[in-house]
């Protein structure tokens, strides 16, 4: 896409979505890393992280974000407040699918505890008024099932989204360990003023390890509800940007929660 398309782009979104500012689009994968000891989880209980990865439209870049609930908020409760913080970030499938094969020892031979895609679909990041949004809208599985309803994976999802302050303080047992905050450039880090938490008013702010984040329900509705068209295709596993862009290897992801909705 030329220059002048993607202002014409970036204008329609606004247009559309009147007050609301679309300031990234891309694709979102969903995955989950069973705890040790568990083959093939059965619910919650035996899933040990719960991650999401971010590939933003035009940038070399993917971003995976670890939710501490191991699942999402309710979409639809705006008194849910989940924390989650930037794991990593990749430029390229290859540093994705390294840290996604990253876990825990399973047997004597060294295998490790891969993590399972659960979902793929399409996200932007928007900012409407004094907060930003996170929208998503799901593509595979046709039908979630068993897997999304754990993970409280929807068909449509709206969050609301802040960004904390690696230099303002925390209780004890909370949050990231100082060594592993994000170490944003001045110009970033000024954004804060004194505040603990900031809308996420820029996506370059997920750009930096250890980047902590709330993640919050809304009660403003999924994207169509304020008029942002997220523009979600019919996939396949033949069509899967999972494969394509990701190259996930199937003999060592399970597949199944991703095209069935069932635990693998």
């Amino acid at each position: 896409m030329g220059i002048d398309q993607e202002g014409e782009t970036l204008m329609a979104d606004r247009a559309r979505g009147g007050d609301v500012e679309i300031l990234e689009r891309g694709n979102i994968y969903f995955f989950y890393r069973p705890a040790v000891g568990e083959d093939v989880p059965k619910g919650l209980v035996d899933v040990q992280r719960f991650h999401f990865v971010l590939s933003p439209e035009r940038r070399d870049l993917f971003r995976m974000i670890t939710v501490g609930k191991k699942r999402l908020p309710e979409a639809d409760d705006a008194g849910q407040r989940f924390w989650g913080f930037v794991e990593k970030v990749g430029q390229s499938s290859g540093e994705m699918v390294e840290e996604l094969q990253r876990g825990p020892m399973r047997d004597g031979f060294g295998t490790k505890r891969t993590a399972r895609p659960a979902g793929e679909g399409v996200y932007a990041l928007a900012r409407h008024g004094n907060h930003a949004h996170l929208f998503y809208a799901l593509e595979l599985p046709a039908e979630p099932d068993e897997v999304q309803r754990e993970l409280r994976i929807e068909k449509q999802g709206s969050y609301l989204v802040s960004v904390k302050n690696p230099r303002a303080g925390s209780p004890p047992s909370v949050g990231l360990e100082d060594e592993r905050k994000a170490e944003f450039p001045e110009d970033l880090q000024e954004l804060f003023g004194d505040r603990r938490f900031i809308p996420l008013g820029t996506p370059e702010l997920l750009d930096y390890e250890g980047a902590e984040l709330l993640l919050m329900g809304s009660d403003e509705g999924p994207a169509e509800d304020l008029d942002v068209d997220l523009k979600p295709e019919c996939e396949s596993e033949e069509t899967a940007n999972l494969f394509q862009e990701l190259e996930i290897d199937r003999e060592r992801h399970p597949v199944e929660p991703l095209l069935t909705g069932k635990w693998a």
